[in-house]
This record gives structure tokens, sequence and C-alpha cells, in this order.
């Protein structure tokens, strides 16, 4: 058996021989005390692989001093700094740790590797460490949080600062750059590039002739269906080499800087005015003090026809639809199994069509991506709901299906209890860190006398701990009983409504393929065309995220 994190190591450059000189080509198991886990994170793709490759090196070798194996190599391109961004391998290694107890000691290269996110966080994490007899060793720093947890929470208050800095110049930066009508980055517009170090748009020679010639298709009135199924059939593929879709079209001709033009764009907030790293889509120009608009090179259409197709996309808009109303919100959901149902010829997902399923394929794209499958919508929702009543009936109560089920039922139902988790794990975070502040002050910096250090001390101490309580409350396991009772599981499945039997049902299914029909008018029972594929089945990991993802996008 070859080792989980192989691949990792291979696309970070290194050769089986050195691999096997490091450590890290066999299996390693053995004692918890013996092993370890190691995080590598780098923030951005231009960051080189030569300098990753060098801090596994010195980490190996420190490993090699203590006498311990490195268990698992966690990677991942991921920002430390911000609050929203999820990073799952810094998770599961931890998790290995502090949760499953496969080894003792997580291998960091320096604390901005670790997080920046403060005393806050790093404490918590410092805490569970201790629970399990477990340590944190910060290589470049040569930082054992067993012997200096408060050196290494005043290091990682500096990351924080110095993070907090990188973001306020890099805005700045980014704001000049825009006034100064020069293109910041990213994913630039179709048809378009910007070549480096000129810091301007211009015409893709590979791309303009198809960009032009959509926006003269617009300028003619054609819908954007119409467009990506030309394109489609002709066989012109987009940029990275997908089929052309109608949303796609659209979201084109909605991009400001299609026109060559700096854009304007909102960022996203979430209840508490935090930035969740996104931005609104369209956007409007950046104008400059004269109030006119400020361009970034060159464009595909001009401001003038930029207008114009909005004007004519604007004037297909159907109020309350789907069709071009930006005003109607969050639209409620009505259909049991969008994005679970599977179209049989093309294997993709099936959306709602009003009283049917169709192909989303043949759709977006067109007769020539598939010929589609579509089939009556009650008939498939009565039929998919015996199926899973039938097959959750017949699971174990140890099966990981039902506790996922209960999961993300109580999820649903009770969102409420999700977000209270989050404000408390939030509110935690923040109070440990008050903490360490403290012991920075009175042990570190003397600043503080011992009467003052006792009182304040006594507070935070007695709010970590409702903090915890309420958090493990918070966390406890759902009850699974309903789940084991035909009559209660039906009348749980009735009470639910349509989104949350959508919640249960992906709990337990990773798709539905609908078959096509044989013939015209084929009478095949619709049980014999359905062919569920349960999460609790021998499945694909790499098949299920990529499913995942899709409908996580689409929701």
């Amino acid at each position: 058996m070859e080792r989980e994190d192989l691949p990792n190591l291979h696309a970070l450059g290194f050769e089986d021989e050195e691999l096997q000189r490091l450590g890290l080509w066999d299996l390693v198991t053995g004692h918890p005390a013996d092993l370890a886990e190691m995080y590598v994170r780098r923030s951005k793709k231009k960051d080189t692989l030569s300098a990753l490759r060098e801090q596994v090196r010195r980490m190996c070798w420190h490993a090699g001093q203590e006498g311990k194996k490195i268990r698992h190599v966690w990677f991942e391109q991921k920002s430390a700094s911000k609050a929203y961004v999820r990073r799952e391998e810094f998770d599961k290694a931890t998790a290995a740790i502090a949760d499953a107890a496969l080894s003792k000691t997580l291998y960091v290269f320096k604390t901005s590797r670790l997080s920046r996110r403060g005393m806050g966080q790093v404490g918590l994490l410092l805490d569970k460490f201790e629970e399990r007899q477990a340590r944190i060793y910060v290589v470049a720093e040569n930082i054992d949080s067993t012997r200096s947890r408060m050196v290494l929470a005043i290091l990682s208050e500096q990351a924080r600062e110095q993070a907090s800095d990188i973001s306020e110049f890099t805005k700045i930066g980014i704001d000049g750059n825009k006034s100064d009508g020069r293109w910041t980055g990213g994913v630039t517009p179709f048809g378009l590039h910007s070549p480096q170090g000129t810091g301007k748009l211009c015409h893709n020679p590979r791309e303009y002739p198809t960009a032009r010639r959509i926006a003269a298709y617009l300028l003619d009135r054609k819908t954007p269906g119409w467009i990506a199924n030309t394109l489609n059939s002709e066989g012109i593929l987009t940029r990275h080499g997908k089929r052309w879709t109608g949303p796609g079209i659209v979201s084109l001709a909605h991009s400001v800087t299609w026109a060559g033009l700096v854009a304007n764009r909102e960022k996203m907030l979430d209840k508490n005015g935090k930035d969740v790293g996104k931005y609104h889509r369209g956007g409007t120009p950046l104008l400059d003090r004269a109030g006119n608009p400020i361009s970034c090179g060159e464009g595909v259409i001009t401001f003038a026809e930029h207008v114009k197709i909005n004007a004519i996309l604007a004037e297909r808009a159907q109020k309350g639809t789907s069709i071009g109303d930006r005003t109607r919100g969050k639209r409620e959901i009505v259909a049991l199994l969008s994005g679970t149902l599977r179209c049989g010829l093309c294997n993709g997902p099936m959306a709602n069509g009003g009283v049917n399923y169709r192909c989303y394929a043949r759709q977006v794209e067109g007769e020539s991506s598939c010929k589609g499958v579509s089939t009556d919508r009650k008939r498939v929702d009565a039929a998919v709901e015996v199926m899973w009543l039938n097959h959750v009936l017949n699971l174990s109560p140890e099966s990981p299906t039902i506790h996922a089920i209960a999961k993300d039922w109580l999820a649903y139902s009770d969102p409420e209890k999700d977000a209270r988790k989050a404000h408390v794990n939030a509110a935690l975070e923040s109070a440990v860190g008050r903490e360490m502040k403290l012991e920075k002050e009175f042990f570190v910096f003397g600043r503080m006398d011992e009467e003052k250090y006792d009182r304040l001390r006594e507070q935070v101490a007695a709010q970590i701990a409702e903090l915890k309580a309420e958090l493990a409350e918070l966390s406890r396991e759902a009850d699974l009983s309903p789940l084991m009772d035909p009559q209660s599981l039906a009348e749980l499945w009735q009470d639910a409504g349509i989104g949350g039997q959508r919640a249960l049902l992906k709990a337990a299914l990773r798709g539905i393929t609908l078959t096509p029909p044989k013939f015209r008018g084929d009478r095949t029972p619709i049980f014999d065309r359905l062919e569920p594929h349960w999460r609790d089945d021998s499945v694909n990991p790499a098949e299920e995220s990529a499913w995942d993802g899709w409908e996580e996008r689409r929701a």
C-alpha cells in the first residue's frame, strides 16, 4: 500500500528517490507518540514550490532528530488571515491529532503558516492538544507549544497584525491602479487578455473573433440559448475547453470589463457586515472625477454597445421568474430532485422544467450537447419518496448515512442552532484571546499588578467555561429513534416540506439516474427506470466530491 499523501508530495515536485531519503515513501504506522503530522501551506500560486520543498526537508530533518516519523503531509493553498476561509487540510491535520489520536505532534514551518488569526484561534487549538497530551512544533522559530505556549501566542498575534497591514496596503494599491486605468489582475473576460507587465487589456487573437461574433449576435437580438447552441454545434468551446451555456453568455454580456472598462463592484457581506471574500456580479463602470467611465484598455464591445446589449436583455425579463428578473430575491424551492436527478444520456444533472424534469445540458447548451431526457415531475417525486423511505428503514442504527441524515436534518430544521454554534465558537475564540493577552501583560511585560490580573482572569475564565459548556450542549448527538420507526419516519418526511425533504435526500443519496425511454410512448414503470446511487454503497470519493461541489454552486 502507498501513502495517502503521495500525490501531494509528487505535486510539490519531489522525486521518489528523495522521498525515500526523507522517510516519506513508506506507509508509516506505530504508537501515536512516535508519529507526527506535517502541515504545509502557501497563500498564492506564485509562491515557489522550491521554497515549499525546502520547508518540508527541514521539518523532516527535525523530525528525524526527535526520532519521529511523519505519518501524513497535509498541503493546501489557502489564506490563513481571513475568518471566512475554511482550511480543510489544516482541519484534517489537527483532527488526526485532537480527534482520531493518530499522532501526537504537528509540525509547521513558521507561526504565520499555522495561523494569522491571532491568539484566540491558536489558544483554542493548544487547549485541544493539551487534552490529548499533544503538541505543536514550529521549526523555523524553534518553538515547542508544551514549553513556550505564551511565545507561540505572541508570535501568532504578530502574524495577525502583519496580515492586517498586508490587506490594507493591498487594497490601497488596487484602488490606485483602478483610478489609473490599470487592470488589477484576475480572470479576463473571453476575447481579452492582459500581457504581463502592461497592466492593460487587449484583444486575445485566438478568442477575439468568437467573442466579437457573440457580441454581434447579442446586438442582433439573438437569445443567449440560441447563441450557445450555435457555438456548441460548430464545436467552438470556451477558454477552458467546455461547452457554452446560456447563463454563461448572459454573464459575459453583463461584464463591464468586456467593454474594456474598470469595474466597480460591491463586496458581499454577511449579516454582521463582515467581508465574505466575494463580490456581487455585474457591477457598474468606475467613473473619474468628470463622471466618465475609466478605460483599462481595449474591449470586445464599446460602452455604447454594452448599454444597448443590457437594454435588449432587460426587455426580455419577466417579473417573478428566473428570466432576467434580478429583483425577485431568492426563489423558493419547489422541485424535490433538482440537481439530484441525472440524465441517463449524458449523466449530467436534470433541472426543474415546470411540470417536468429536463436535462440541464439540453436546457442551457442546446440540442447539440444532449438530446435530453424529460419526465413528469410528480410521478418521479412519488417514486423517489417510496425508495428513500424503504432504504432508510433497512439501514442499521450504526450506518453513517443515518447519522448524516440526522445531522443534515437538524441543520435544516433548526438553522438558529447552527448559527448560535458559530456565534459561540467566535465568542470562545475571542475570550481565549483575551485570556492570553492578560497573561502577556502580566507575565511578559509586567504592566499589571497581581490583584487586578487575578480578578480579570477569573472573569475571563468564567466566560470561557460557560461558552465551552454551551458549545458542548449545542454539539450533542442527534436523536436517531424517529429514523428507525416507519410511522415516525413517514411523519418526519411529510412534515419536512420540499426544502427539508431535499436535505434528507441529499444525506442518503449521491444521485439518481433516469434512464431514457426505449421508444416514444414507452410505458416501462418509473421504478425500473430509476437507478439510485446511495451514499452507503461503495463510492468514488472524487466523483462524490465533484457532485457535491456542483450542487453547492447551484444552490
